[in-house]
Protein backbone atom coordinates (compact mmCIF):
# COMPACT_ATOMS: atom_id res chain seq x y z
CA UNK A 1 0.00 0.00 0.00
CA UNK A 2 1.39 3.72 -0.23
CA UNK A 3 1.75 6.34 2.16
CA UNK A 4 -2.16 7.70 1.07
CA UNK A 5 -3.73 4.61 1.38
CA UNK A 6 -2.44 3.89 4.68
CA UNK A 7 -3.09 7.26 5.78
CA UNK A 8 0.55 8.02 6.52
CA UNK A 9 2.05 10.79 5.26
CA UNK A 10 6.38 10.63 4.65
CA UNK A 11 8.65 10.69 7.44
CA UNK A 12 10.09 14.61 7.74
CA UNK A 13 13.08 14.53 9.81
CA UNK A 14 12.60 11.36 11.89
CA UNK A 15 9.11 11.89 12.26
CA UNK A 16 5.45 10.71 10.35
CA UNK A 17 2.08 11.48 11.32
CA UNK A 18 -0.94 9.01 10.26
CA UNK A 19 -4.38 8.60 10.92
CA UNK A 20 -4.73 7.26 14.76
CA UNK A 21 -6.52 4.06 15.17
CA UNK A 22 -8.08 2.42 18.89
CA UNK A 23 -4.71 1.01 19.46
CA UNK A 24 -3.44 4.15 19.88
CA UNK A 25 -5.09 5.33 23.24
CA UNK A 26 -3.08 4.28 25.88
CA UNK A 27 -0.47 6.74 23.92
CA UNK A 28 -2.24 9.05 23.27
CA UNK A 29 -3.82 9.21 26.83
CA UNK A 30 0.11 9.86 28.01
CA UNK A 31 0.91 12.51 25.60
CA UNK A 32 -1.83 14.20 26.72
CA UNK A 33 -1.83 13.91 30.70
CA UNK A 34 2.39 14.33 30.38
CA UNK A 35 1.65 17.79 27.98
CA UNK A 36 -0.93 19.49 30.43
CA UNK A 37 1.56 18.54 33.55
CA UNK A 38 4.17 19.88 32.13
CA UNK A 39 2.48 23.20 30.16
CA UNK A 40 -0.43 23.67 32.31
CA UNK A 41 0.63 22.50 36.03
CA UNK A 42 -1.80 25.34 37.28
CA UNK A 43 -4.83 23.00 36.20
CA UNK A 44 -6.80 20.81 38.56
CA UNK A 45 -6.59 17.09 38.46
CA UNK A 46 -10.44 16.52 37.55
CA UNK A 47 -9.80 12.80 36.16
CA UNK A 48 -7.61 9.83 37.03
CA UNK A 49 -5.92 8.37 34.18
CA UNK A 50 -7.59 5.59 33.86
CA UNK A 51 -11.11 8.33 33.42
CA UNK A 52 -8.84 9.77 30.74
CA UNK A 53 -7.49 6.78 28.90
CA UNK A 54 -11.45 5.93 29.23
CA UNK A 55 -12.62 9.24 27.40
CA UNK A 56 -9.68 9.10 25.00
CA UNK A 57 -10.87 5.39 23.87
CA UNK A 58 -14.81 5.92 23.91
CA UNK A 59 -14.81 9.61 22.77
CA UNK A 60 -11.76 11.64 21.25
CA UNK A 61 -10.96 8.53 19.24
CA UNK A 62 -14.23 6.88 17.80
CA UNK A 63 -16.07 10.44 17.82
CA UNK A 64 -13.90 13.30 16.03
CA UNK A 65 -14.00 14.01 12.99
CA UNK A 66 -10.02 13.47 12.31
CA UNK A 67 -7.42 12.57 14.84
CA UNK A 68 -3.59 12.50 13.55
CA UNK A 69 -0.86 11.38 15.49
CA UNK A 70 3.33 12.23 15.10
CA UNK A 71 5.49 9.49 15.49
CA UNK A 72 9.26 8.20 15.54
CA UNK A 73 9.25 6.43 12.31
CA UNK A 74 11.45 3.41 12.29
CA UNK A 75 14.94 3.12 10.65
CA UNK A 76 15.83 5.63 8.25
CA UNK A 77 12.28 7.23 8.47
CA UNK A 78 10.96 4.58 6.89
CA UNK A 79 7.74 3.08 8.16
CA UNK A 80 8.11 -0.40 10.10
CA UNK A 81 5.75 -2.11 7.83
CA UNK A 82 2.85 -2.91 10.66
CA UNK A 83 1.03 0.78 10.14
CA UNK A 84 2.47 2.12 13.44
CA UNK A 85 6.35 3.46 14.03
CA UNK A 86 7.90 4.74 16.80
CA UNK A 87 7.15 6.23 20.04
CA UNK A 88 4.14 8.59 19.74
CA UNK A 89 5.45 12.45 20.40
CA UNK A 90 2.38 14.50 19.65
CA UNK A 91 -1.37 14.18 18.33
CA UNK A 92 -3.92 16.50 16.98
CA UNK A 93 -7.88 15.94 17.05
CA UNK A 94 -10.73 17.95 14.62
CA UNK A 95 -14.25 18.35 15.71
CA UNK A 96 -17.34 18.98 14.44
CA UNK A 97 -15.38 19.33 10.74
CA UNK A 98 -14.03 23.01 11.92
CA UNK A 99 -12.66 23.31 15.57
CA UNK A 100 -9.09 22.30 16.54
CA UNK A 101 -10.57 20.29 19.81
CA UNK A 102 -6.93 18.84 20.77
CA UNK A 103 -3.04 19.61 19.47
CA UNK A 104 -0.86 17.97 22.63
CA UNK A 105 3.20 17.30 21.90
CA UNK A 106 5.17 15.36 24.65
CA UNK A 107 7.34 17.72 26.73
CA UNK A 108 10.75 16.24 24.88
CA UNK A 109 9.17 16.65 21.45
CA UNK A 110 8.66 20.49 21.49
CA UNK A 111 10.02 23.35 19.27
CA UNK A 112 10.55 20.85 16.53
CA UNK A 113 8.42 21.48 13.89
CA UNK A 114 5.98 18.60 14.82
CA UNK A 115 2.91 20.82 15.90
CA UNK A 116 3.58 23.09 13.32
CA UNK A 117 3.02 19.39 10.73
CA UNK A 118 -0.12 18.66 13.00
CA UNK A 119 -1.77 22.17 12.59
CA UNK A 120 -1.13 21.64 8.94
CA UNK A 121 -2.89 18.43 8.50
CA UNK A 122 -5.88 19.99 10.58
CA UNK A 123 -5.57 22.83 8.07
CA UNK A 124 -5.50 20.51 4.88
CA UNK A 125 -8.42 18.71 6.52
CA UNK A 126 -10.93 21.95 6.83
CA UNK A 127 -12.40 24.24 3.56
CA UNK A 128 -12.53 27.08 5.41
CA UNK A 129 -12.03 28.83 9.10
CA UNK A 130 -10.84 26.79 11.80
CA UNK A 131 -11.61 27.67 15.40
CA UNK A 132 -9.85 26.62 18.38
CA UNK A 133 -10.29 27.35 22.19
CA UNK A 134 -7.04 28.03 24.48
CA UNK A 135 -6.72 28.24 28.35
CA UNK A 136 -5.62 31.94 28.92
CA UNK A 137 -2.68 31.57 31.19
CA UNK A 138 -0.79 28.72 28.49
CA UNK A 139 1.16 31.60 26.69
CA UNK A 140 3.16 28.78 24.91
CA UNK A 141 0.06 27.59 23.25
CA UNK A 142 -1.16 31.05 22.61
CA UNK A 143 2.17 32.10 20.88
CA UNK A 144 2.53 28.98 19.17
CA UNK A 145 -1.24 29.77 17.42
CA UNK A 146 -0.66 33.68 16.81
CA UNK A 147 2.51 32.60 14.79
CA UNK A 148 0.48 30.06 12.83
CA UNK A 149 -2.10 33.36 12.22
CA UNK A 150 -4.61 32.38 14.48
CA UNK A 151 -6.68 35.74 16.17
CA UNK A 152 -8.21 36.00 19.43
CA UNK A 153 -11.46 36.49 19.12
CA UNK A 154 -13.44 36.16 22.12
CA UNK A 155 -12.60 35.47 26.21
CA UNK A 156 -14.06 33.52 28.27
CA UNK A 157 -14.26 33.71 32.33
CA UNK A 158 -13.79 29.21 32.54
CA UNK A 159 -17.18 28.43 32.56
CA UNK A 160 -17.55 26.61 29.67
CA UNK A 161 -15.16 24.11 30.84
CA UNK A 162 -15.28 21.84 33.27
CA UNK A 163 -11.23 22.87 34.56
CA UNK A 164 -13.31 26.48 35.17
CA UNK A 165 -9.85 27.97 34.14
CA UNK A 166 -10.49 30.88 31.56
CA UNK A 167 -9.75 30.68 28.05
CA UNK A 168 -9.32 32.41 25.10
CA UNK A 169 -11.30 31.44 21.37
CA UNK A 170 -8.94 31.43 18.52
CA UNK A 171 -9.99 31.51 14.57
CA UNK A 172 -7.73 31.09 11.76
CA UNK A 173 -9.11 32.15 8.40
CA UNK A 174 -7.53 31.05 5.35
CA UNK A 175 -7.09 33.65 2.79
CA UNK A 176 -10.02 34.98 0.45
CA UNK A 177 -12.02 33.39 2.78
CA UNK A 178 -14.70 35.15 4.88
CA UNK A 179 -14.18 34.30 8.55
CA UNK A 180 -17.84 34.53 9.42
CA UNK A 181 -19.38 36.09 12.74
Amino acid sequence: MTDHETGCLPAHDGVRLRSATAGDAEAVTRVFLDSRAAAMPYLPRIHSDEGTLAWITHVVLPTSTAVWVAEQAGQDGEDEGDGEGGELLGFAALAGGDELDHLYLRPDALRRGIGSRLLAEVRGAVDGPISLYVFQRNAAARAFYERHGFTAVAFDDGGRNEENEPDVLYRWTPQGVSGGP
